[in-house]
């Protein structure tokens, strides 16, 4: 079978390198970046392009220190552990410098009767089946604010330390409360972990996955 584009009828730019590049110069002109710090500003516009809101920027909040962190944790072959499938398949593996593992315990068989054990969800007990991988890790939640709660509370009760943690979950219950809980958690425990989060409700896999995309790679 021959296959035929079909006829023309509307007017769009069709042209994948220039769809790129107009859309991260549309994103630089709409989008204020002032009060991100200059190494993480890429990773903001990436997350901005994986969400398609200007306005994300704003309520993005980084640690100084967070780019360089998970930077140097993966060009030293750390992990990236993370609490979804969805954010491990919008990683591009090409862009990890040392073939990183991506790694993700929520279809682990365990993870049921671990979840009815500690008596609270699957996404946040898989999280308990880490064990010594989360030390050094970038840690990457990007979907359930009960997964960042209870990494924050593995941390408090001892848990090794990442070298980083994106904490996005998206939601409406506990979303806004888990992101605000990890801002404030060297301040209120002084357990000082370089975070990247979005304030309030919005995150999600995509968002969580851009960011790990443009820190894994500086290049846009």
């Amino acid at each position: 079978m021959d296959l035929v584009r079909p006829p023309r009828r509307y007017d769009y730019i069709d042209d994948g390198a220039a769809i790129y590049v107009d859309s991260f110069a549309t994103i630089r002109r709409e989008t204020g970046l002032a009060h991100v710090p200059a190494n993480a500003e890429k990773v903001v516009v990436r997350m901005v392009h994986g969400s398609g809101q200007t306005d994300l920027a704003a309520d993005v909040a980084v640690h100084p220190d967070l780019v360089p962190a998970a930077r140097a944790a993966l060009e030293a072959g750390a992990p990236i552990l993370t609490d979804a499938h969805m954010v491990a398949s919008g990683i591009t593996r090409a862009r990890l410098p040392k073939d990183n593992e991506v790694f993700c315990t929520l279809r682990d068989r365990r993870v049921a009767d671990l979840a009815t054990t500690f008596g609270t969800t699957r996404s946040a007990a898989a999280l308990s089946l880490w064990g010594d991988r989360l030390d050094g890790a970038v840690v990457a939640i990007g979907n359930a604010p009960t997964a960042l709660f209870h990494l924050l509370e593995m941390l408090l009760d001892g848990a090794p330390r990442p070298a980083a943690i994106l904490g996005i979950p998206v939601g409406f219950i506990g979303a806004a409360e888990s992101k605000r809980a990890l801002a404030t958690f060297a301040d209120e425990h002084g357990i000082d972990v370089p975070f990247l989060t979005v304030h309030g409700r919005r995150g999600g896999s995509a968002i969580t996955a851009s960011a790990i995309n443009a820190i894994a790679q500086e290049r846009e």
